[in-house]
């Protein structure tokens, strides 16, 4: 069994000449769960595009729900498309870039303000910048880096993004083979993250949402309960980004999407060592459904009936779907919210047009069986502990929870409040286990109990709390254990004990 795979868009792009590597088709390897079952791979990934929703970033996504060690990773494809985020880590670098170029600085600066060189797996073609190159892919560990170094004064990067095998010109590809197979033989490692220290906690929201994962007194009290337990609770906005670094935590508030910046809080507190609920890791793959479903599926927590559709003829799509479904099917674009992007087609003429419409927003689309019932489990968990359970039900005469006018109004179904302890013991089970293949941080995790047992629809990152609802049962009680995990991780983090 080989121990790499090599993903391509078209086999074309790929040299056999050079690497006798396993190359598998992208389209392929999303498409097959047989390599869910694989075990110990590393998947080298050189889709033509690692743009948000692309193949190339499904590809990477899959890869990690597969537990498959990729490059790139999300994260990294996530740094990449963010100049504000990948900027916080070069300029670190500044000594580096200055002692590279040291010998070409008067002859550059004379010549051209600008010039740009190839990374390929760490490795270039000129000597005296091969340090910096290596520094480089440690940061942003991608098979094909472009760097854009511009003069003012000195020396600065300008830019640096991923390029892609099937763009190599004559010269670039011995080069980069080389380079590629030299990789494969060295041990993949991840890059550690800075530490400091600091004891303010900051809330990220925004107070125009029309529908925030906390409202006003929700935060309110999460300021008052912090004031008790000697943490001082600051709410900020989007244009607090520089101000960041000032506090030694964040909370996010807002509904968090990748393209965001929700995201770029979280990666930047993150970079700065910052105790940080939502984290990055866990908005990457709560925000995205094809991602649960593959992660869900992988371990066996049961799922409604899905198929992953591709962006290729609609006629075979909606043949294959009609074998497989019955009318209604529910459409979803993986990273919708809130039961936004959650579409029902009640027979062929929806079906064909609201498939045609999602795939303009996204290469990959899920189909679902649809599973009316008349309210949805949540379950709160933080820390891998049910905190809080409650049961939505579907907004008047509709099927979801929310229901979304085309005036961009909304309406809500009613909701009750339970404690962790009277609640189903299996819906707690399941929520539990599907919140564990996420990570540590607080998790919504919201369930359907059916004739064919308990199902998970769906695994939220920053769920809602608000007052009078998620609080019906715990009341402030509720606000003490959030803001006490915070403490508890920043007194861990600090070597301190932490007494509650």
């Amino acid at each position: 069994m080989a121990t790499h795979i090599v993903l391509v868009e078209n086999y074309k792009d790929w040299n056999p000449h050079y690497s006798d590597a396993l190359v598998v088709t992208a389209k392929d390897y999303v498409a097959h769960q047989e390599y869910l079952k694989i075990k110990d791979i590393k998947i080298v990934n050189l889709c033509r595009s690692y743009r948000y929703l692309s193949l190339g970033y499904y590809c990477s996504l899959l890869a990690e729900a597969r537990r498959h060690k990729v490059i790139p990773s999300v994260k990294t494809i996530n740094d990449l498309s963010s100049k504000s985020i990948y900027s916080l880590n070069v300029e670190d670098l500044d000594v580096s870039v200055q002692k590279s170029l040291k010998k070409r600085t008067k002859h550059l600066a004379e010549t051209a303000t600008s010039f740009d060189y190839m990374i390929y797996f760490g490795q270039c073609e000129e000597n005296d910048l091969q340090e910096l190159a290596r520094q480089l892919f440690d940061m942003f560990r991608c098979p094909i880096l472009k760097v854009e170094f511009r003069f003012q004064g000195k020396w600065n990067i300008f830019a640096i993004k991923p390029s892609y095998v099937h763009n190599l010109i004559q010269g670039q590809e011995a080069i980069f083979f080389q380079a590629f197979n030299d990789y494969l033989t060295k041990r993949w490692q991840t890059p550690k993250v800075k530490n400091k220290e600091k004891y303010d906690l900051a809330i990220l929201y925004n107070p125009t949402e029309q529908l925030p994962p906390s409202n006003q007194r929700s935060l309110q009290k999460f300021i008052k309960i912090g004031k008790k337990l000697d943490v001082n609770v600051d709410l900020i906005e989007k244009k607090d980004y520089s101000k960041l670094a000032e506090y030694d935590a964040l909370f996010i508030r807002e509904t968090t999407r990748i393209n965001h910046h929700t995201f770029r809080f979280a990666k930047k507190a993150e970079n700065e060592g910052m105790v940080v609920i939502d984290d990055p890791d866990s908005i990457v793959k709560c925000t995205n459904k094809v991602y649960l479903f593959e992660i869900l599926s992988a371990n066996k927590v049961p799922v409604p009936k899905t198929i992953l559709l591709q962006k290729k003829d609609i006629n075979r799509i909606i043949k294959a779907l009609e074998l497989k479904f019955s009318y209604p099917i529910v459409l979803k674009i993986p990273d919708s919210s809130f039961s936004r992007g959650v579409i029902k087609a009640d027979n062929l003429d929806e079906l064909k047009e609201i498939t045609s419409r999602l795939f303009e927003e996204s290469d990959l689309i899920l189909a679902q069986e649809f599973l009316y019932t008349p309210f949805d489990w949540r379950i709160g968990i933080l820390n891998r502990v049910p905190i809080y359970a409650c049961q939505y039900f579907m907004s008047k005469k509709h099927w979801q929870i929310i229901q979304h006018g085309p005036d961009g109004r909304f309406t809500g179904g009613d909701f009750k409040t339970f404690h962790v302890e009277d609640v189903p013991q299996d819906v707690i089970y399941i929520a539990v286990k599907a919140a564990n293949l996420i990570g540590n941080g607080l998790y919504g995790v919201d369930l359907k109990k059916t004739d064919k047992g308990v199902l998970v629809m769906e695994i939220n990152d920053n769920p809602t709390i608000d007052v009078g609802v998620e609080d019906g049962c715990l009341g402030d009680k509720l606000y003490r254990i959030i803001i006490e995990e915070f403490i508890r991780r920043l007194s861990m983090k600090n070597g301190e004990k932490h007494e509650k």
